[in-house]
């Protein structure tokens, strides 16, 4: 049988990427998802979701987003190895269920995300850098952009490792910050939050009926963003079998530390600071200083790791058509070398787009809104439907059809209302701050 040019790139993706799996255990599974999901610049933002959104709905949308995404993952999970094959990647997993426009579709929307993620990585990693150089050099003179270049050098060193096993102990390394990083903040947080005059703490929503509606559309994107992994079977690949149930575990710890990390942390934010609260957290906090920075320290540490997981399948689709498959001597230095050009060229966009446009949170709300809501929410929801694995109960299958499409559509929405608040805001930014502004 004859197969198109396309098919063959996806049976070599496929060959490639099965050879480097299966050696972690679900300890490494949920280093990697806790790492690629629980990082600073996804909940740092979320006490500001609380704060557009107001208690009620802001408190509802973040537990509804736990619980929905948790469910998603193991969705996904479960659909790794089905109809006879492994799907080592998303794009596979899509093109298996879907055909050819769902391994594209896929690949569109994680690009999406990897890129939109690892700019708002960048910006937050600059953000910290800057606010630990600040305390000990008041007068320094390096601006945000100096940091976010110096985030991208040693970005671009961690870029030469080969794939996302050998990433396996800096993301041990990155969970324990991730910990690290929620204990110190949200404990800096509670002690500003008391030496604040609790009067003066305002927790209305701010502004006119129209800016409203568009913060609380930009929180839904942020609240989207903050739960953000579109590296699922990237990730299982990884793992060794059972590979199915090593998931469900690795899946499921890492959501608990999520709980214990973003539910803390939103809620004791918004209780803290109020409407007032920054887009990033830390930039509102103030004493005592040396927490502060401790804080921003976990962050970059984590950061980095985080950084490198989403930066794998950019570098995968590149180097599938470019690498050599032959192991000669020769040929593994013209790989590096090919490596570090294009990892050198996708390290150089990112840069330079974070430093020209260093908008957090606008960032993170227009990479939620397109990029993950996308693989998060709807992708998962609608491929289990489609895999037919249904329970055989009549009524249960039923609910599961229910469920599964309420939350395909009402998470549809949201991607459109989230993708709305975030340009709106994008542009007032670029209307207020001039290109490479020092925020």
């Amino acid at each position: 049988m004859r197969t198109s040019a396309s098919d063959g790139v996806e049976e070599e993706e496929q060959q490639v990427i099965s050879e480097g799996g299966g050696r972690g255990t679900w300890k490494h599974a949920a280093f990697h998802v806790a790492t690629t999901i629980a990082t600073p610049a996804a909940y740092a933002p979320l006490p500001f979701a609380l704060a557009s959104l107001g208690w009620p709905l802001g408190v509802c949308s973040l537990v509804g987003g736990t619980l929905t995404t948790w469910y998603s993952s193991l969705l996904i999970a479960s659909l790794w190895e089905w109809n006879g094959k492994k799907h080592t990647t998303y794009r596979l997993l899509a093109k298996s269920i879907y055909g050819s426009w769902g391994y594209w579709f896929v690949t569109l929307f994680q690009q999406v995300a990897s890129l939109g993620n690892n700019i708002a990585i960048h910006i937050a990693a600059g953000s910290s850098l800057k606010a630990v150089f600040k305390y000990y050099h008041r007068d320094g003179t390096l601006t945000l952009q100096d940091f976010i270049v110096f985030f991208g050098v040693f970005e671009l060193l961690l870029s030469q490792l080969p794939d996302i096993h050998s990433l396996r102990w800096v993301n041990a390394l990155c969970t324990f910050s991730t910990i690290g990083f929620a204990g110190t903040t949200i404990g800096v947080t509670i002690y500003n939050g008391e030496k604040i005059d609790r009067k003066s703490i305002n927790y209305t929503l701010q502004g006119s009926t129209s800016s409203k509606i568009f913060k609380a559309f930009n929180a839904l994107g942020a609240i989207a963003f903050s739960f953000g992994d579109a590296m699922l079977p990237e990730i299982q690949n990884t793992v060794k079998e059972p590979a199915k149930r090593n998931m469900y575990k690795g899946v499921s710890a890492a959501y608990g530390i999520i709980v214990l990390t973003y539910w803390q942390l939103a809620f004791t934010g918004y209780w803290a600071f109020g409407s007032q609260v920054q887009p990033y957290i830390l930039s509102s906090l103030t004493i005592p200083g040396w927490t502060i920075v401790m804080a921003n320290i976990f962050a970059v540490i984590q950061i980095s790791g985080c950084f490198q997981i989403y930066c794998r399948p950019t570098y995968a689709y590149f180097e599938e058509q470019v690498l050599s498959k032959n192991t000669t001597y020769g040929m593994r230095i013209q790989n590096a070398l090919w490596r570090l050009a294009l990892t050198s060229i996708y390290m150089a966009l990112i840069t330079l787009t974070a430093a020209a446009m260093p908008f957090f949170g606008d960032f993170v709300s227009i990479c939620g809104a397109i990029g993950f809501t996308p693989l998060d929410f709807v992708f998962p929801a609608l491929a289990f439907l489609k895999s037919g694995r249904m329970p055989k109960n009549s009524r249960l299958k039923l609910l599961v059809q229910i469920f599964n499409l309420a939350i395909a559509i009402w998470f549809s929405f949201v991607a459109i209302l989230g993708c709305i608040g975030a340009v709106r805001f994008i542009a007032l930014d670029i209307k207020t701050y001039k290109f490479f502004h020092d925020m």
